[in-house]
């Protein structure tokens, strides 16, 4: 039976997918918000209790683990994000996992699509405050050489507007100035 989403209660589905060897048992099942349920799916086997404990996981020192709220433009329960302090362009913002994990790599799959989420927000926000804004690059830098400064796993939302750049084609292939014509 189809609900609308803000009258849907929580459902109860296994942390390990029965597919995946998950027993029947109570120690297998978790109480989630049927969107998380949704998007967890049979293919994750993400145990929700892990990801709820570290989500208080900071590093001292680090900039992006405990951004100033007055920079926080938007947010859920496993990401946040804030416009960028050296921005590319103008609206350039960051979309940061509340839990301290280096990068990309290391996040849990609902921090993943979290990230996803917010930056389908941001997204949308951008286009209806500058009406200039045509494209979006979308970049991590994952490791020192890679360029990652900031030990903090972050997504790099740049909005891109016509006449920019000089040459735009090959985007994020600039990374690597010799490599981005081809």
């Amino acid at each position: 039976m189809w609900a609308p989403g803000d009258e849907k209660a929580l459902e109860v589905d296994y942390i390990i997918p029965r597919k995946h060897g998950g027993k029947d048992t109570l120690e297998n099942l978790q109480a989630l918000c049927w969107q998380c349920n949704a998007n967890k799916g049979g293919r994750d086997a993400t145990d929700f209790r892990a990801v709820r404990d570290g989500l208080e996981a900071r590093q001292e020192g680090c900039i992006f683990c405990d951004p100033p709220a007055t920079r926080v433009i938007a947010g859920n329960t496993l990401a946040v994000a804030f416009r960028d302090a050296y921005p590319v362009t103008a609206l350039h913002t960051l979309i940061v996992p509340r839990r301290h994990a280096a990068t990309w790599f290391d996040l849990s799959d609902p921090e993943r699509r979290a990230i996803g989420i917010l930056m389908d927000e941001v997204r949308r926000a951008v286009i209806e405050a500058d009406r200039t804004v045509l494209g979006f690059n979308v970049g991590m830098n994952c490791g020192e050489v890679a360029g990652q400064t900031v030990d903090h796993a972050h997504v790099h939302l740049i909005p891109r507007r016509k006449g920019g750049v000089e040459e735009p084609r090959g985007g994020v292939r600039g990374v690597i100035p010799k490599r981005q014509q081809y």
